[in-house]
């Protein structure tokens, strides 16, 4: 399964790890089809370590601090699988403590400053086709859309 994440950057398109994160994957699929992500701001981007984003308080007109909200419910962690590894380019889920993700997620920039998320965050896919997208994407950069390709 791969998804389109659609930014006014351009596009990355993702291989989704649907076998190593099956519920951190199915939550994002369900969240990107409800479009939920659409209009969502990138509000954290620390160069050679991560983009952040998914967060609903960065759409306009949200009232809340962003990089505070989520969906309304928290998911667990899943960090047994076998593409644990924070690379260029791979999607993480962003918690604020084990099993607290929802909706935010992050994508690397680089290996130089991420080996410590290992086991302590969901790898969920990877970028595999405009990767540098990535280092372009600056804080207040918007999420347009995330397309689904089943």
């Amino acid at each position: 399964m791969e998804a389109i994440i659609k930014t006014n950057k351009g596009d990355m398109r993702v291989s989704l790890y649907t076998e190593d994160a099956p519920n951190t994957v199915a939550n994002f699929v369900k969240l990107a089809k409800e479009g939920f992500y659409n209009g969502l701001k990138w509000h954290r981007v620390l160069p050679d370590f991560v983009i952040q984003g998914g967060c609903p308080n960065s759409r306009e007109g949200s009232n809340g601090m962003p990089g505070t909200g989520g969906p309304g419910y928290k998911i667990d962690c899943e960090l047994s699988g076998g593409n644990q590894h924070h690379d260029r380019g791979v999607l993480s889920m962003a918690h604020a403590g084990r099993n607290t993700g929802g909706s935010q997620f992050f994508v690397c920039h680089s290996r130089n400053n991420t080996a410590h998320l290992d086991g302590n965050h969901t790898c969920f896919g990877k970028v595999i086709e405009g990767v540098d997208i990535v280092d372009d994407i600056r804080q207040g950069d918007s999420i347009d859309a995330i397309e689904i390709i089943d």
